[in-house]
């Protein structure tokens, strides 16, 4: 025998890995228990629970194999052992010049998994010693020992420790996939119990009140309702519920805005000259008579004028803007004007893009990819319907703050012998027939 392994730690033979990621879950709860409460309320669920899932996260070690060195020193082995060799006096140790190979394998990932036994294991461990990020396999070579057999040697254990941090990143990748679960679950029952301790809810909703004198000729059943805000319970708490306008409520204000549409597209000659200030009035006709509230055009609103503002006692709770379609950036441009209207308390905004170009299909399908690569998009990108898209977006100055925005797309009438029929129609000016 002329290769010795070096007397190393087994790897893989302490705890059982199961019953620490147990350990790490109730550390995770632990964790939001102890959070503070106002920030907790404060803060959307879902980032506060992505914020604790990539916190108790753990990350598989893996080997960098490419990055593989191999070190050689003057060194001795005793062979008192080795039966092959002519010893007169085995009970001793007995001593013969070798070479000390140190195989330094890098690696990314927890060094506390190789210390761990995975829910797979095999009858032998692979042994070597983890210093820092580092695993080193060694071995004591006799001057007869071919380099080869080292390497072989070496390969083979090398594989045995390879088959073992799989199983352990198969158990690691179940239990992080579980943790952001785990952590919305926590923090969902840890709010309830904060909001009924301090006798609040999350957010006051916009009870709607039927309207008695609408005009039955424009009619979408439920939503002749009136906006009525009730003001939070007082409390010397941090965290305040605000007015929200409830999402069937906002369900049923984008209602009147497609049904409206719909009544453009019965009667184009109409409105086929219109610009967006001409179009957006009558939108503000019929939601002003479905309403008992306040919807206004071109109100100062935060940084600048906004298209559509609903606004009840004081608070806004629906922001619109209009737009001809001119492409991608156009849109983009549309949520960065719709973003700068909204303050901080705002929260439903809406885009009407109306589309006066060829190729309406064309124009959907480069409407998602504008939204979700604007910089402010965060998530929940959804098509609700052909041409109806929502997704979640970032306040613009508050990052903690989510807005809901939908965009509206129209195949508006059109007069091609109009100027601006391309989608350049000035804001606030007819076009005018040549």
């Amino acid at each position: 025998m002329n290769i010795f392994e070096v007397a190393d730690e087994h790897l893989f033979s302490g705890d059982e890995l199961y019953a620490v990621l147990e350990g790490e879950k109730r550390r995770l709860r632990l964790a939001i228990e102890a959070y503070e409460g106002a920030k907790l309320l404060n803060t959307p669920p879902a980032d506060l629970a992505t914020y604790f899932a990539q916190k108790f996260a753990l990350e598989p070690a893996r080997l960098q194999r490419e990055a593989i060195s191999v070190t050689k020193e003057e060194s001795r082995v005793d062979v008192s052992l080795d039966n092959g060799r002519f010893i007169s006096d085995r009970s001793r140790p007995f001593y013969i010049p070798a070479s000390l190979i140190t195989f330094h394998v890098p690696f990314v990932g927890d060094p506390h998994l190789f210390t761990m036994r995975p829910s797979s294991i095999t009858t032998t461990l692979p042994t070597g010693a983890i210093v820092r990020n580092e695993l080193q396999i060694a071995y004591h070579a006799t001057p007869e020992a071919e380099a080869q057999a080292v390497k072989t040697k070496f390969e083979s254990d090398l594989a045995q420790v390879a088959s073992y941090l799989e199983w352990v990143e198969r158990d690691v990748e179940a239990f992080n996939a579980t943790l952001e679960r785990t952590a919305r679950e926590v923090i969902d029952a840890r709010r309830t119990r904060l909001l009924q301790s301090q006798d609040l809810v999350a957010s006051l909703g916009f009870p709607l009140k039927h309207r008695v004198d609408a005009p039955a000729t424009f009619a979408v059943p439920d939503v002749r309702r009136k906006v009525v805000p009730a003001p939070p319970q007082a409390s010397s708490k941090p965290f305040v519920p605000e007015p929200a306008l409830a999402i069937e409520q906002y369900e049923s204000i984008l209602d009147i805005i497609r049904n409206m549409v719909h009544v453009m597209e019965q009667s184009p000659r109409a409105f086929e000259t219109m610009g967006e200030e001409d179009l957006r009035t009558h939108f503000l006709v019929q939601l002003n008579g479905q309403f008992e509230g306040r919807a206004t055009g071109e109100t100062f609103n935060y940084d600048g004028k906004t298209d559509i503002l609903i606004r009840e006692e004081g608070r806004n709770i629906f922001i619109a803007e209009c737009k001809f379609w001119d492409g991608p950036k156009s849109l983009q441009a549309a949520i960065d004007q719709v973003l700068g209207y909204a303050s901080w308390r705002d929260t439903k905004l809406a885009i009407v893009a109306f589309n006066r170009q060829a190729g309406f299909t064309d124009v959907l399908a480069k409407i998602p990819e504008a939204i979700q690569s604007h910089a402010n998009f965060k998530k929940d990108f959804a098509q609700l319907a052909e041409s109806d898209f929502r997704a979640v977006l970032r306040n613009r100055d508050d990052e903690a703050r989510e807005l809901i925005l939908t965009v509206l797309a129209f195949d508006v009438p059109c007069d091609r012998t109009a100027k601006g029929a391309s989608g350049s129609v000035s804001r606030g000016k007819k076009a005018k027939k040549k």
